[in-house]
């Protein structure tokens, strides 16, 4: 059985001048990478951005609902403070493995009504909420929300400020997601100098030939260029995205991609995996199947990820994320305060998160909405001065209990139990029999450590955080699960 447990002592293990030795010695990140075990478990299921998660949501969602959800976080006795997501749909061209919602033009004049059309719903919005509550997330996502050029950008964010308290102070989480082949050093001093602080850009894979499979070339050069102007600029943490599981790719190859991209030296890895969905999303069928590497290759290739970022002193966050030891959510989940919502790891909890924009979901007074996936439904929605929703889901004390639970568990890999029968006045053993007896199965395959104190996630079972999780997701189809999610691994 490979076995990664002081990963500093690896093959892999590199030690660029932009990570510290004493990062090596002090940092000792446990996790154990079981082939078996993986195979054993590796079904499809939710990602947890939400519990429960989209598949859940349904019609049912009035804007008189939302209204009401609006004015009972502002009636909080200490309300809470908020989060934004903006979502800008436009790419200029597609790549062939994205399962965004966006769309593909050369016309960037179609920015144009989409942007008058959001200042009218950020408008709307604005009106709901205290304006003494301050926004201490803000993120854009897309879509390409460079696509947008630096006029429109730093507009944009004069309307968001207008209508909301973004905090001033450099304090904030204000991040947005760039595609760097659209980024030029006007774009990113626009970004920085309208509050942006982090970023996070698209790579992929450096190799060329599966650059050319997926329909996204793009230079190693400009990526590093990108790169080194935001670390002058004074964004403090960078991003970089990579996907394994993709056409040509292989041990090797993908081996090159992330050494090129631990010389680059951004703050933050994710290496997400590719699912393979072509009857879900259009663009993916343009991927030959037989070009796609086997599921043992896959395999091998995270084990070599995991080995390789780790043992360049990269901290194992979870899921697919990885962070230099100083990064805020390596800190904050040294610190127990990590959190995790619809952009994925965070550093700021519980904030009530307005989303804005075709598609964007938010979670307001603990419940979630959805905005309509249709542009020429959300413009008319708005021209009609209506809240552009869709669906959302109004959660029950139960789905709080449960998104708690599944919270702790993937963000920190620890349930306190004691700790929740306090908080809740339950008795876990009583409440979760049948959860239980699963997750005592788990113990038995070295996934787990439970006790009536605690529930602990073993370095085997990290990888497998997902399923773990879905021990306690009372709205899991298995069959269901198979055509909704993506594999675990």
């Amino acid at each position: 059985m490979p076995v990664t447990e002081n990963p500093y002592e690896s093959q892999f293990a590199l030690h660029p001048p932009h990570l510290p030795a004493s990062w090596q010695v002090s940092m000792k990140q446990q996790l154990i990478f079981d082939a078996e075990l993986i195979r054993r478990y590796d079904r499809s299921g939710p990602r947890y951005t939400s519990y429960p998660t989209v598949a859940q949501f349904h019609a049912g969602l009035s804007e008189d609902d939302y209204r009401t959800w609006a004015q009972h976080s502002n009636e909080d006795p200490i309300p809470r403070p908020l989060s934004i997501y903006i979502h800008i749909p436009f790419c200029d061209t597609v790549c062939f493995y994205c399962a965004c919602n966006k769309i593909v033009t050369g016309d960037h004049s179609r920015a144009i009504s989409y942007l008058e059309h959001l200042y009218q719903e950020i408008e709307m919005q604005g009106k709901l909420f205290d304006p003494d509550r301050r926004v201490e997330q803000l993120h854009w996502g897309g879509g390409t929300p460079t696509f947008l050029e630096p006029g429109q950008i730093r507009e944009l964010m004069e309307v968001v400020r207008r209508n909301f308290s973004l905090a001033d102070d450099d304090n904030g989480e204000f991040s947005i997601e760039i595609d760097p082949r659209s980024v030029t050093r006007q774009k990113l001093e626009t970004l920085r100098d309208t509050g942006f602080n982090r970023i996070s850009m698209g790579v992929q894979d450096f190799d060329p030939r599966v650059q050319k499979a997926v329909n996204r070339i793009q230079d190693e050069d400009q990526t590093r260029e990108v790169l080194e102007m935001s670390r002058q600029l004074g964004f403090r943490s960078i991003n970089m995205d990579l996907m394994y599981g993709l056409p040509f790719q292989s041990v090797e190859s993908f081996g090159e991609t992330l050494k090129r991209t631990v010389s680059i030296g951004p703050d933050r890895i994710a290496v997400y995996n590719y699912a393979h969905l072509p009857e879900r999303f259009k663009p993916q069928r343009r991927i030959a199947e037989d070009d796609l590497p086997s599921p043992d290759e896959k395999l091998d290739i995270l084990q070599h990820t995991i080995e390789l970022l780790t043992g360049s002193g990269y901290v194992y966050i979870g899921m697919d994320h990885f962070a230099r030891p100083d990064d805020e959510l390596a800190v904050a989940q040294r610190n127990g305060t990590l959190h995790r919502n619809f952009q994925g790891y965070s550093t700021k909890a519980e904030c009530d998160l307005i989303g804005l924009g075709v598609t964007a979901i938010g979670k307001v007074c603990d419940n979630y909405d959805q905005n309509v996936r249709d542009l020429e439904e959300y413009y008319r929605l708005i021209e009609a001065g209506r809240l552009p929703l869709e669906r959302g889901y109004e959660l029950e004390p139960d789905d709080l209990l449960r998104r708690e639970i599944i919270q702790d568990l993937i963000c920190h890999f620890t349930l306190d139990i004691r700790e929740l029968e306090k908080k809740w006045r339950f008795s876990f053993a009583n409440n979760f029999t049948d959860e239980i007896g699963e997750l005592e199965q788990m113990e038995n395959d070295g996934l787990l450590a439970l006790d009536e104190d605690i529930l602990q996630i073993l370095p085997a079972g990290r990888l497998l955080v997902r399923n773990i999780c879905m021990v306690f997701d009372r709205y899991q189809d298995e069959s269901k699960s198979e055509k909704t999610f993506s594999k675990v691994i």
